[in-house]
Parts: C-alpha cells; sequence; structure tokens
C-alpha cells in the first residue's frame, strides 16, 4: 500500500494482530466449542471479514488470492450446501433428491407442499453460520498473512497459544484441584487444558506441534559445507542459543500431549512426525547433516519424554488393550452407515447427528452419542457423500501441494512450513478416524490454517506479497 495511504495500512495490519488474538483465543472458552463462544467467533470473525473488504474493496492485492481460489471455492460451495439443506423446497422437489427424507416427512404429514433436505433444520442453520464464520476465519488466513515477517509471527502465535495450553493443563492436572480455574469444571490427572475433553486437547497440541517443528526447520543453517562435526556444532548453537525457548516450547507441549492421555492423539503425533522427516530427507533438496540431526533428536528427546510421563509401554498397552467389549464406537460406525444409506447424497443435514441417529442405533448402544466418534463417518452422514468427497479433495489437494513445496521449494521459511503442513494434514487424517475434533470451533479451524498453510507453501512468495 502506498505512503499517500496511511490509515488503510494501519487498519489492514489491525485485522491482522486482530486475527492473532482470535487464534490465541480459540481454545481458551472449552474449545469454542460451546454455543456462547462460537457466537463470539462468529461474529468477531464477520466484523473482521467487513474490516478487510472495507480495506482492500478496490486494492489491487486482491489478484494476490488468485492462487488460493480453489481452496475458497472449495469451502464456499459447501456452505452453499448446507444452505440448501435447510432451505423448504417443494415436495416434488424433495422427493427426486431425497426420497426417504420426503416420504420421512409425508408420514408425519400427510399435506405438507415443502420440506427440507435435512432432518433437523435448525441445527443446519446453526451449522451454516458457524461454517460461514471457518470460511472467513480460512479467507484471512489467505489475504492478511501476506508476507513471511506476517507468516512467521502467526507461527509464533500458534506455538505461544499451544505452550500456553500445555502448560495450564499440565499445571492444573498435576494441582490436585478439584475444579479448573477458568471455566470451573470438574478436574481431574488429564490434562486438558481450556478444553473438556481430552483428545480435542490433543489434537490441538498436535497442529502447534507441526507448526513448532516446522518453524526449527525452517531455522537451521542451509550451507553445505562443513563436517559432521560442524553440523552437530551449528544445530546445538540453534537449540541452546536463541532457539533455545523454541525447542523448550516443544518440549512442554509434548509433555502436555502426553499427559493428555490422549492415545490416537500421541499415535498420529509419532507416526506423522516419522513420515514427514522422512519425506523431509528424500524431498528437500538444499538439506544437510543438520536437518537429520535435528529430525533424531525430536523423536529421541521426546520418546524420552514419553517414556518418563507416560510409557511408551503404556501407551502401546492401551492401544492393544482397546477391545469392541470395552468400547462401543465400533457400533455407532456400523449402525451409523445405514444412515449413509438411506441419504446417501442429500444427508441428514449438518448438526443433525444428534437427532437423527438414535433411529438407526441397535440395542447395544445404551450411551447418548451427540456426536460419531469418527469424523469421516459424521460428515458422510450430515452433508452426503458428494460434499463429504468434495471436503476430501481440498484436505488431499492441500496435502499434495505442502508435499510439491517441499520438494520445489529452496526457500527456508517455505521448506519449513510445508514440513509442517504435511505433517499437520497426515496427523489429522490418522486422528479424524477415531474422533470428532472437527465438531470442536478451536481444532476446526486450526486445521483448515494448516491446509491454508500447505498452499501458502507452495504459492507464497520470499517477497513482500505472498
Amino acid at each position: 500500500m502506498s505512503a499517500a495511504s496511511p490509515f488503510p495500512e494501519r487498519l489492514e495490519r489491525a485485522l491482522f494482530y486482530a486475527l492473532l488474538v482470535l487464534l490465541f483465543w480459540l481454545p481458551i472458552p472449552l474449545g469454542s466449542h460451546r454455543p456462547w463462544a462460537w457466537t463470539l467467533l462468529e461474529i468477531y470473525t464477520f466484523i473482521l471479514v467487513g474490516g478487510w473488504l472495507l480495506v482492500n474493496a478496490y486494492s489491487p492485492r486482491l489478484h494476490t488470492l488468485k492462487p488460493y481460489l480453489p481452496l475458497l471455492i472449495i469451502f464456499a460451495a459447501v456452505q452453499g450446501w448446507i444452505a440448501l439443506q435447510q432451505t423448504p423446497l417443494p415436495i416434488d422437489w424433495l422427493q427426486r433428491l431425497a426420497p426417504d427424507t420426503a416420504q420421512q416427512l409425508l408420514n408425519a404429514s400427510p399435506t405438507a407442499t415443502t420440506g427440507t433436505l435435512s432432518l433437523d433444520p435448525a441445527q443446519t442453520h446453526i451449522g451454516l453460520i458457524k461454517g460461514l464464520s471457518y470460511c472467513g476465519i480460512l479467507f484471512l488466513l489467505l489475504a492478511l498473512v501476506n508476507t513471511p515477517q506476517r507468516l512467521r509471527t502467526l507461527m509464533m502465535v500458534v506455538v505461544l497459544a499451544g505452550t500456553f495450553q500445555a502448560f495450564y493443563g499440565v499445571l492444573l492436572a498435576l494441582s490436585g484441584s478439584e475444579t479448573t480455574w477458568i471455566m470451573g469444571y470438574r478436574n481431574g490427572r488429564i490434562a486438558t487444558g481450556g478444553f473438556v475433553y481430552k483428545n480435542h486437547f490433543g489434537n490441538f497440541l498436535v497442529m502447534c506441534l507441526c507448526l513448532g517443528i516446522g518453524l526449527l526447520v525452517a531455522n537451521l543453517s542451509r550451507g553445505k559445507g562443513g563436517n559432521l562435526k560442524d553440523h552437530l556444532k551449528n544445530l546445538l548453537t540453534m537449540l541452546l542459543g536463541g532457539k533455545a525457548v523454541l525447542r523448550i516450547a516443544l518440549a512442554m507441549m509434548v509433555i502436555g500431549l502426553v499427559m493428555s492421555h490422549s492415545r490416537m492423539a500421541n499415535t498420529a503425533f509419532f507416526a506423522s512426525l516419522s513420515i514427514a522427516g522422512a519425506l523431509g530427507l528424500l524431498l528437500i533438496r538444499n538439506k544437510n547433516r543438520s536437518l537429520t540431526i535435528l529430525l533424531a533428536s525430536l523423536m529421541v528427546i521426546d520418546l524420552m519424554i514419553v517414556g518418563s510421563w507416560f510409557g511408551v509401554d503404556k501407551l502401546r498397552d492401551r492401544l492393544e488393550n482397546t477391545t469392541l467389549s470395552q468400547e462401543t464406537r465400533d457400533e455407532v460406525n456400523q449402525y451409523g452407515l445405514a444412515l449413509i444409506e438411506q441419504h446417501p447424497i442429500s444427508g441428514t443435514g449438518a448438526g443433525s447427528f444428534y437427532s437423527s441417529f438414535p433411529s438407526v442405533k441397535g440395542p447395544g448402544i445404551q450411551t447418548f452419542y451427540d456426536l460419531a466418534h469418527n469424523d469421516y463417518l459424521q460428515f458422510s452422514i450430515e452433508f452426503g457423500l458428494p460434499a463429504t468427497l468434495l471436503l476430501g479433495v481440498a484436505v488431499l489437494w492441500s496435502l499434495f501441494h505442502a508435499f510439491t513445496a517441499l520438494r520445489t521449494r529452496r526457500d527456508s521459511l517455505m521448506q519449513g512450513l510445508a514440513f509442517a503442513a504435511l505433517m499437520a494434514i497426515v496427523a489429522e487424517l490418522i486422528m479424524l478416524t477415531t474422533d470428532f475434533h472437527l465438531q470442536a470451533p478451536a481444532t476446526a479451524i486450526y486445521f483448515m490454517m494448516m491446509l491454508a498453510m500447505g498452499w501458502k507453501a507452495r504459492y507464497m512468495t520470499a517477497g513482500r506479497t505472498g
């Protein structure tokens, strides 16, 4: 922006910092997984988007968003579908699009002339507003994080948020307090941070750890000269010098992750670190031995933390001892498939799982499930298969961009960002098989941020604009 218009430039900068405040805030009020919390999120986000449009309505900067349009269009299209789900349609249209839904409506009200694709339009409307706010944050991340300096600031704020949550969660778990200090919920010896559910806490920390490790990779010296002793010296200088605070923050988050006792989050973290590490060693062009030593140190040191605080053997035993007789999540998956068979195209409507699942659950399930413990299943049930596959395209496309950036980019920051995005997406794909992480706003938005970072790693230039 030109020097002749300092106010718009200051306002745009203020919007960026306001976005950072939002990202730090999201996990604090129970992962923003309460109506009052996500209402604040929606209002705050729409104000920020309105501010950006006010500043940039006629700005040539709009063309810099062109590489990211496919990602924005996919998420906008899904929101358009959700809007259609809660819109009253003529009954003959409904019979063509969703015959089972139309039949249920006619059975309840034979004279009905209109109906919705959603079995619970009120909840679908809530899901639509929430989804629009997610899209707004995705747009702001792509539009406002437009310089390397802002990108580094974003990454550091995310690491700070993760470290704060980990420290708070660990301290609270060790305190013996009967209630949490912030929201007054019942407290146990399992770290949950600002969240209520330990697996959401673990998921959040994994996303933050990924960006922190990406920062470490970005800060490695790229010089190719020197022997092993020189590379080891450079690495130790980084870890024990100015970057020591970052490494301590990562260690704190790993301790928080372990003390969450989240089996899948721990498994996904170490699996994704191994996968991304192997790909990084194979694909990064101007790598040196420092990268190999760094990745090895992350695995060894963090595994030592796991062994000390929780125990690798205990983690393995908990995974092995999770049997079908102990949990009914597998039965929920089986019964949930019936809903997909009944509504394969239209879905039951965003947010409708809790009201639609009781119609198909069998006698073996005594627990009330308001959410499926498998986001692949829940999205397929609520959105229908076409919309769910479209979301899958967005995720895999982002993973492809992160992979390509890791292979082709020479800038160290972009390489680190690509490493972080690739690791985060792989980890999330693993974690979504056993829980409902994308139903909590904080974890959903952080995952969407990592998708955006995959595109940023591919297309953002090392110059001023991204």
